[in-house]
């Protein structure tokens, strides 16, 4: 039997073990391969005319998701070496030649590697079509591709990850040749220390994340942005990562030795037996749970930022163009359903402020209320004498200052109020204008310039007679623009959903990749208990809670995380993110729950 024989021998035997590394690995290479096609394909140029942005997020997301990927096969192909040194061991004992299971242990990789490539490239070609209809869908294109297959694509996926894995395979050299034989008998008795509550390295931890998640909450206008400007960031990040170490490395370790030294709790069952263990590994789990904490904290604000701004895609058109049609000139006719037009006459005025003068645009109240009675909005309240209306859809408190009055030619004009939602379309009209009564409005000696403003129905499907009216002076559309925003945000959203994904799947897989060399370490553990009398449903429960304290303080931190981050976002942007975010951190849950379900079971099959 040669050794290749050997090494697909071993990989059949222990698929169970590699099932979820191939699977995860195999879900990588889909999405890498779909996004490579979305970059190198010329059937969908078609798409990148739509928005030329999808080529650069493509290529961009496709290098993120490469670093991440590579990096999370280097970490799992670590695991499964650690936990087969003692096999390693045993073939130096028979008088394997260290070259030889080096070579042994390159042909298991390949051909784990070959396996995935094969796999996840077929799926891949299939699936990148299924993703691709999906993209398509977020971005409310009605574009009609075909099957789209991009060699290019396969070539490039091809080969980064036959790099990936021919890296890793070499892995296993180094432990073969930098461990003793007794070393590698004994790699899984090796442990950690218990590690000691250090009090305030635990207070330290607390503090930095409580002035990390202060610095995030600060308004954009407070003097510290001011004063660090950029360097806030990363001051919030720096702060997060260690304060999120110094919890794991010390609060954590704090409160299990608190419950552990509570008599009435510990001596339950067999909760000194849960505590004693997650003691025992607790620091040699630290910088994972540190990381899978930040990452899951960076998936779950990515991808709930993202999925808001597409949320409210429509919502955020209807705002800037409230009618479908305006431009300046005379009516056209309209070949669609006209819900509502209006001719506007607007005049030009110069008004002083702090920065010398700022041009506004004034409406006659006639007008503004025929307007927005066309846009089936409340009757506005009358204007009396000089009063104006100031209508300001960018108006932030934390910017702009409150305006009483304004002074156009000398004469002094009071604010009666500031509406926020304007009635015109912001790239006909510009975003601030005021509104007067009719016989003050005819007094401003201005030049009145016309324009016309029609609301269709079903304006979402008006590309055609958008586009036919597009050469008119001053043409904003409200077809166009959302089909540029769902364009955009639906990329965004696309590639920031899979990456998220990806991000998801791997943190899951490397939690219990961990918890499952854990498992054959316990396993003697777990035989003494049954011999003893334990039951079987105690052991069962010793298991899901030490797997839960496992899955929940990097889950629970990164969502802690992730929300004082989408806070600071919706002030950001003066939006409320709390449907689509609610719904967005419940799917990514669900798969995290998966994965618990998954490790639990698994668990209790290796040691019970």
């Amino acid at each position: 039997m040669t050794l290749f024989d050997l090494a697909k021998k071993n990989v059949a035997r222990n698929l169970s073990r590699y099932a979820l590394y191939v699977g995860t690995t195999i879900f990588s290479i889909i999405i890498y391969f779909t996004f490579a096609t979305l970059k190198h394909s010329g059937e969908i140029s078609a798409l990148a005319e739509t928005s030329k942005q999808i080529s650069g997020l493509m290529s961009a997301s496709t290098f993120i998701l490469l670093l991440f990927v590579a990096l999370f096969i280097a970490y799992s192909n670590a695991f499964f070496l650690r936990g087969r040194k003692r096999e390693v061991g045993l073939y130096s004992l028979l008088g394997v030649r260290k070259k030889q299971i080096g070579q042994l242990l390159l042909f298991e990789n390949l051909v784990i590697g070959a396996v995935s490539l094969v796999v996840g490239i077929g799926l891949g070609v299939v699936g990148a079509n299924v993703l691709l209809q999906v993209l398509l869908r977020l971005m409310d294109s009605d574009l009609s591709i075909g099957f789209a297959f991009s060699r290019s694509a396969l070539v490039e996926t091809f080969l980064v990850f036959l790099g990936i894995f021919v890296f890793t395979s070499f892995q296993g050299y180094r432990v073969i040749y930098r461990f003793s034989l007794i070393d590698l008998f004994h790699a899984d008795k090796k442990g950690e220390d218990v590690p000691k509550a250090n009090v305030f390295a635990a207070l330290g931890g607390v503090a930095t994340l409580a002035v990390a998640y202060w610095l995030a909450l600060q308004d954009l206008t407070s003097p510290l942005w001011r004063m660090l400007s950029l360097a806030m960031p990363l001051l919030i990040i720096g702060l997060t990562v260690v304060g999120s170490a110094l919890l794991f490395h010390s609060v954590l370790v704090f409160i299990l030795g608190r419950m552990k030294a509570h008599e009435r709790w510990s001596w339950r069952r067999l909760n000194v037996l849960t505590t004693s263990q997650l003691l025992y590994r607790i620091r040699g789990n630290a910088k994972t749970l540190t990381l899978i904490s930040i990452i899951s904290a960076t998936a779950i604000t990515a991808g709930g930022a993202i999925f808001s701004l597409y949320y409210y895609a429509e919502e955020n058109v209807s705002s800037f163009t409230p009618y479908t049609f305006a431009w300046e000139g005379d009516a056209r006719p309209i070949e669609a359903d006209v819900l509502a037009e209006a001719d506007v006459w607007k005049k030009t005025v110069r008004v002083p402020d702090q920065y010398g003068e700022r041009e506004y645009g004034v409406i006659d109240e006639s007008t503004y209320r025929q307007l927005v009675n066309g846009l089936g909005w409340d009757e506005p309240t009358a204007l009396s004498g000089n009063e104006v209306r100031l209508v300001d859809p960018f108006y932030d408190e934390r910017f702009n200052d409150e305006m009483n009055q304004v002074e156009v030619d000398g004469a002094t004009y009071p604010v009666k109020e500031r509406v926020e939602a304007t009635p015109l379309n912001v790239m006909t009209f510009g975003g601030i204008f005021l509104v007067t009564r009719d016989d003050v409005y005819e007094a401003i000696e201005s030049d009145a310039v016309a324009y016309h403003t029609v609301k269709v129905a079903d304006y979402k499907d008006q590309a055609t007679l958008s586009e036919r009216l597009s050469g008119l002076p001053s043409f904003s559309s409200a077809t166009d623009l959302y089909r540029d925003t769902m364009a955009v945000n639906g990329a965004l959203l696309f590639v920031g959903s899979f990456l998220g994904l990806v991000f998801l799947v791997a943190t899951g897989s490397v939690i219990y990749f961990k918890t499952m060399t854990e498992a054959e370490a316990d396993r003697a553990t777990y035989a003494v208990l049954r011999k003893v009398g334990i039951s079987k449903r105690d052991i069962k429960q010793t298991i899901r809670h030490q797997v839960a304290v496992i899955f929940l303080a990097p889950y629970v931190l990164g969502l802690l995380h992730a929300s004082v981050a989408l806070v600071a976002f919706s002030r950001l942007f003066a939006m409320d993110f709390t449907v689509p975010v609610v719904v967005w951190m419940a799917v990514y849950s669900a798969v995290y729950a998966m994965y618990y379900v998954v490790t639990v079971k698994r668990f209790t099959k290796s040691v019970c």
